[in-house]
């Protein structure tokens, strides 16, 4: 039997969204060829609200609360597909346009996060399931750790975050945002891991002495931003030698926390579960 590495629940959708999304993405990835934008922090940050936004509509689609003629567009995986070609329609319309490219996109972002967040509390809160006192409390404590921990990188090594500058602050957010959302939801909510890699450092964290005491969370929230800081310590150099492809990659890395995490918080807050 292969290890499974890849979380449960993934949805294929049909052939024509298929084609449709290869569509998008063929013109969009055609006008960036053409016109080469710079990658530059500032734009790889810019595209973290949508991020988010994304984050929200799957937790639209796991509520059944999307038009069943788009639900397979907001599916898992595919969701991260629609999210970045919808993002990035904006960003080569506003390259052609030669406007600015930053502030739109975070703008644009941020709306489509606040609409987002909007219909999945509306859903919830007419369902009677609206609770959000938790995952409130999960992201403050996300905060703290993220700032704690991006201060002691920044002791440790001043010249990787000036590398990396608030790119490498976001992948420390994102990543501190997913291991606590996950941890609290596991051991305080009770709601259950699809992704084996994190279930598996869990399910471990939990023969511990210490998981009667502490819960079995800890641990993956360790492991997170171990990885976060040493990957924003391993490429700050490539950050620095190839700008277009490190903030690209760095920007990957960010979205794989701050997605989860985000879609951790909406979902726990709809759902009901504490």
């Amino acid at each position: 039997m292969f290890l499974q590495i890849l979380p449960e629940g993934l949805v294929v959708p049909g052939l024509a969204y298929l084609l449709g999304l290869t569509v998008v993405g063929i013109v969009v990835g055609a006008v960036l060829l053409t016109r080469r934008p710079p990658v530059t922090q500032r734009l790889v940050v810019a595209f973290t609200p949508w991020m988010a936004a994304g984050a929200a509509f799957h937790v639209l689609y796991q509520l059944e609360a999307v038009s069943d003629a788009v639900a397979p567009l907001f599916s898992a995986p595919t969701v991260y597909g629609t999210t970045f070609l919808v993002a990035g329609g904006i960003w080569a319309g506003l390259v052609l346009a030669e406007r600015p490219v930053p502030p739109a996109l975070a703008a644009t972002g941020g709306v489509a996060t606040l609409a987002g967040t909007a219909l999945v509390v509306q859903t919830a809160t007419a369902r009677g399931t609206f609770a959000p006192m938790l995952p409130v409390a999960a992201l403050a404590a996300s905060i703290v750790v993220a700032i704690v921990t991006y201060a002691v990188l920044d002791r440790i090594r001043p010249t990787v975050t000036a590398r990396t500058g608030t790119l490498g602050a976001v992948v420390v957010f994102g990543h501190a945002l997913d291991g606590v959302s996950t941890a609290v939801g596991v051991d305080l909510i009770g709601s259950g891991e699809r992704s084996p890699i994190p279930a598996a450092i869990m399910e471990f964290a939990g023969t511990l002495p210490t998981a009667s005491v502490v819960g079995k969370g800890w641990l993956f929230v360790l492991v997170k931003l171990l990885i976060a800081a040493a990957v924003v310590v391993l490429f700050a150099d490539f950050v620095e030698e190839d700008p277009t492809q490190g903030n690209a990659a760095l920007g990957v890395v960010a979205a794989v926390g701050l997605g989860p995490g985000t879609h951790n918080l909406l979902l726990f807050s709809a759902a009901g579960l504490f």
